[in-house]
């Protein structure tokens, strides 16, 4: 696997520690932070105390992607997020946009984004086509049907090998139409058409991931549902065990999380990584 991924005007250096990638919802219905940021003003108040905090990575979304979310006319969801991208574009760090809309695609791209994050996986038609042509990242997202009704029975012979094998397909995709390795990540989608156990057996089987499809894995686990069975706690109460989900993602090997707390995660990702480090350089015995 690649040690960088070629993010638009960055080189993210995906060797030495996981990156933090910052939610910015511009959305009134989000699941967690609906509304806090839809104004322009607060999401750029939002992106700046992610910056200070040491966040990587910021991704923006314009549409609520929470199971039984309706969709978002395209002029809205332009509306909601160009505005975001023009004025955050200098600040930086890697700007990704959370879209499945060509159009967006397009528009974002022209606007600064680096990474285009679609959790349907590029195959809107038109969507290869918007992107192929960029610098940009893009991550490829498993999704079993669709946000309105994913979470209705979602059931897998082998979760694991099912997810893998739609990546492997999709990368396969983007690559015949010209799109370069060193521009992928994948997703496995947790939470995305996937019961509490399915999440786990991905959870698990991250470095797997990696392995066979020779990319790197973004995680993105904070405040789901995931936490919430787990550990019985309402979204916003569910900091702990989003820290946790993080933890155990860039122990199985992923490289990128995606969070709601950037400065938590980042504190807890620096001392988890100082001991892991340490412990490895000893070797397992300590000596």
């Amino acid at each position: 696997m690649s040690k960088r991924l070629q993010c638009g005007r960055f080189g993210l250096d995906l060797s030495q520690r996981a990156q933090v990638m910052g939610i910015l919802n511009t959305t009134p219905d989000s699941f967690s932070d609906g509304g806090r940021h839809a104004s322009l003003e607060a999401a750029i108040d939002h992106a700046e105390r992610m910056l200070a905090d040491g966040v990587d990575l910021i991704d923006i979304g314009g549409e609520s992607t929470r199971p039984g979310a309706p969709p978002v006319p395209l002029d809205e969801e332009l509306r909601r997020v160009l505005p975001v991208v023009y004025a955050l574009r200098d600040h930086g760090v890697p700007l990704s946009v959370d879209t499945t809309k060509p159009e967006v695609m397009r528009e974002a791209i022209i606007a600064g984004a680096d990474l285009i994050n679609d959790i349907h996986a590029f195959r809107t038609p038109g969507a290869i086509e918007a992107v192929r042509e960029a610098d940009c990242a893009l991550c490829v997202m498993h999704m079993q049907k669709t946000p309105a009704d994913m979470q209705q029975a979602p059931h897998y012979e082998d979760v694991l090998a099912e997810v893998i094998a739609f990546l492997q397909e999709r990368v396969a995709a983007l690559e015949a139409a010209g799109v370069a390795r060193a521009r992928l990540c994948v997703d496995p989608g947790f939470g995305f058409g996937k019961t509490l156990e399915h999440n786990l057996v991905l959870l698990r089987g991250i470095g797997r991931i990696e392995a066979e499809t020779g990319l790197p894995v973004l995680a993105g686990l904070s405040r789901k549902s995931m936490i919430g069975a787990i550990t019985g706690k309402p979204v916003e109460q569910r900091l702990a065990g989003s820290l946790g989900g993080a933890l155990a993602a860039v122990a199985h090997g992923s490289k990128i999380v995606r969070v709601h707390d950037v400065a938590e995660t980042v504190d807890a990702l620096r001392v988890w990584q100082a001991a892991w480090r340490t412990q490895h350089e000893k070797g397992q015995d300590g000596t």
